[in-house]
């Protein structure tokens, strides 16, 4: 059900006043707590009184009660305004140390490169973080899905977003398991994956992506083929492990197969380079330390 209202300008003006005098039951204790002067808090007080249109005090030269309609407007006003101070404190305790809730958009094939070395680290240097990580391929919108930042590769990030490097350029490698490699001759030219089962990878928009390559100064985009289409990198990687065909995957992400041996490079004149991971947010409101601060930790520990 939708109530339609007004908050009145000044509307709260005069209420701090009212429950401190309520409170002692003097105006000028009321006016020392505030570090105000008597007068300055009784006409607070009669304005306040003009604008809810009765009294709410009983006044003599001994004491200050309240009336009916002040008891009411102190039973009301009182917790309404605790609670306005209490929200007061926590956003700006938000604005001062990292704390609450730190929603991430990310693709999962950045989750094995950059995140998972560094997650658990942050969360013991920030235990008044939390940490949400939403794996999703496709881009979205920060605001309208409520996320604080994305992290992407660098060529997709839209041009208005505020980028922080997070990781330097890396090459897009194709690698292919010993065991493919026992049963196929080795591609030396791009024009060699023609013969070979090609894994693809089928972006959010519902295309398949070519391969892109550096042939001398020309940038060539190779059409494969093969048996298996996925939506991720890491499923193209576990896959080419297995034997299953060639992948083209971001650099980081194939490093640790490659270094034990169950993968092995091919094409590396041809490599492409990316601009590398980037976190990305609008920039139209202030950076919150909880954001600051994982960039700044993940800055520091990849370097």
């Amino acid at each position: 059900m939708k109530h339609n209202f007004t908050v009145r300008q000044g509307a709260l003006d005069g209420v701090e006043a009212f429950l401190s005098v309520a409170g002692h039951r003097n105006f000028r204790k009321a006016a020392a707590e505030l570090g105000v002067t008597p007068s300055a808090i009784s006409q607070a007080v009669r304005t306040l009184e003009a604008r809810v249109g009765a009294a709410l005090f009983i006044r003599t030269t001994r004491s200050v009660g309240l009336t009916e309609a002040g008891e009411r407007f102190l039973s009301r006003a009182k917790p309404a305004f605790e609670e306005l101070v209490a929200a007061s404190e926590v956003a700006r305790d938000l604005g001062q140390r990292p704390t609450g809730l730190l929603r991430l958009s990310v693709p999962p094939a950045v989750v094995p490169i950059l995140l998972e070395p560094l997650i658990a680290s942050f969360c013991r240097l920030y235990p008044e973080v939390e940490v949400e990580i939403a794996a999703k391929g496709e881009l979205v919108d920060l605001a309208a899905e409520g996320f604080d930042a994305g992290i992407r590769m660098g060529q997709f990030i839209a041009a208005d977003m505020v980028a922080v490097r997070l990781t330097p350029p890396f090459p897009l490698v194709v690698v292919a398991s010993p065991d493919y490699l026992d049963q196929r001759k080795r591609p030396e030219r791009i024009d060699d994956l023609r013969g070979h089962a090609c894994l693809r990878m089928r972006r959010s928009d519902g295309s398949i992506a070519p391969w892109p390559f550096a042939d001398g100064n020309r940038a060539v985009e190779a059409i494969v083929s093969g048996p298996l289409i996925a939506h991720d990198y890491p499923a193209l990687l576990g896959a080419a492990i297995r034997g299953v065909g060639l992948a083209q995957v971001p650099g980081p992400l194939a490093e640790a197969p490659l270094a034990d041996g169950r993968l092995q490079a091919l094409l590396a004149p041809f490599a492409v380079k990316t601009p590398g991971i980037f976190l990305y947010h609008s920039g139209i409101r202030q950076v919150l330390p909880k954001l600051r601060a994982f960039i700044e930790h993940v800055k520091y520990r990849g370097t």
